[in-house]
């Protein structure tokens, strides 16, 4: 199996000092980000996930500047199937294929609220989206792999010879990563997808789960928070200092939003949460966040040595990748990459 993949979600999304923090909304402060990203390329991070929201800022023109400014983490595009014509969305990426040197990847989501899919004028069902999220695939896969001009008649999209004059950066296409819970991600996945990716579990609950995937030749990837510390006391002591003075009108939002959600990755981290003795799932992850955060909010805990392990023990069960968090995001990307990573590559060393 290769090496493990590390990836990190971008400042916009993730730009809380503790896990109780309300979501910093109305600006964008680009100088932030650059200086951000630019620290993310040098510490080795593989790619950078930028989330879309309607509370974020439009992650399209926010890659284009970033392309410019960095020359070798990759971004990963999170993007709406529904928000714009699939011929159209094939030509933004791969005009960004070109500014980046194609470093680009794609994490296609379906949405997970009715409320805010209905803002941007989408009344569409949970399953009815990923059917379109299926066809929106077929037409930008089909661009990608050299069918030009191409037709395709489908229930949500109709498209007539459709040619782009700019292709790929260097041909081919981008890696896909399809994000969800339900078993109509995990079809999408394996039907048009390089990677599945879903809201974090054990090893061994994820792996139950993954199994399908991996069989078929599907990589399996994980979205979660890190806190690791020099000893395990150190970490679990600034958990504590991180949930001081908690702000439990965001909690109450979080939960009447959730209520809200047709998501089975948001729900089944909330059962998650719900099910953990103590705020613990396992010795070493801690749930205590998702009330405040959300999905991606499951969080392993520990020091450098016991966090190193426990994410390689995750490659057993055939998970590839990672995409991480951490409060404050900037500060704890750091000290994974410095005190963490270095040690599970050993780990990786070891058992080859």
């Amino acid at each position: 199996m290769d090496a493990l993949r590390f990836h990190w979600c971008s400042p916009p999304d993730t730009g809380q000092s503790t896990p109780t923090d309300t979501y910093k909304i109305g600006k964008l402060d680009m100088g932030e980000v650059v200086d951000f990203v630019q620290e993310a390329e040098e510490l080795g991070v593989d790619s950078l996930l930028f989330g879309i929201s309607n509370y974020l800022p439009d992650p399209l023109p926010v890659l284009g500047a970033l392309s410019q400014v960095t020359e070798r983490v990759k971004f990963m595009l999170a993007y709406r199937p529904g928000l714009m014509s699939p011929t159209l969305f094939a030509q933004v990426v791969n005009t960004l294929s070109w500014m980046s040197d194609g470093r680009i990847s794609l994490n296609i989501v379906s949405g997970i609220s009715p409320a805010e899919q209905a803002g941007y004028g989408d009344f569409l069902s949970h399953d009815e989206r990923y059917a379109r999220c299926n066809e929106f695939l077929e037409v930008i896969r089909g661009l990608w792999e050299g069918e030009s001009p191409l037709s395709y008649d489908g229930h949500h999209y109709t498209v007539k010879d459709a040619a782009l004059g700019l292709g790929h950066k260097d041909g081919g296409r981008p890696e896909i990563y399809i994000s969800g819970a339900s078993a109509v991600a995990q079809q999408t996945a394996l039907a048009s997808g390089d990677c599945w990716l879903r809201y974090g579990d054990t090893p061994e609950g994820i792996a139950e789960a993954a199994r399908p995937l991996i069989d078929k030749g599907c990589r399996v990837g994980t979205r979660m928070h890190v806190l690791a510390r020099r000893t395990r006391e150190e970490a679990v002591a600034e958990l504590a200092h991180l949930m001081r003075n908690p702000d439990e009108d965001h909690a109450a939002w979080i939960r009447q939003w959730v209520n809200t959600t047709d998501s089975e990755a948001v729900k089944s981290s909330y059962k998650l949460a719900d099910e953990a003795a103590d705020e613990w799932l396992s010795p070493y992850i801690w749930t205590g966040a998702v009330a405040y955060r959300g999905g991606p909010a499951l969080c392993i805990v520990g020091s450098y040595e016991e966090v190193a392990t426990y994410i390689h023990s995750y490659k057993a069960a055939g998970i590839s990748e990672f995409i991480f968090s951490g409060w404050p995001t900037r500060d704890e990307m750091r000290n994974f990459f410095t005190n963490v990573e270095p040690l599970i590559r050993r780990l990786e060393e070891q058992s080859s």
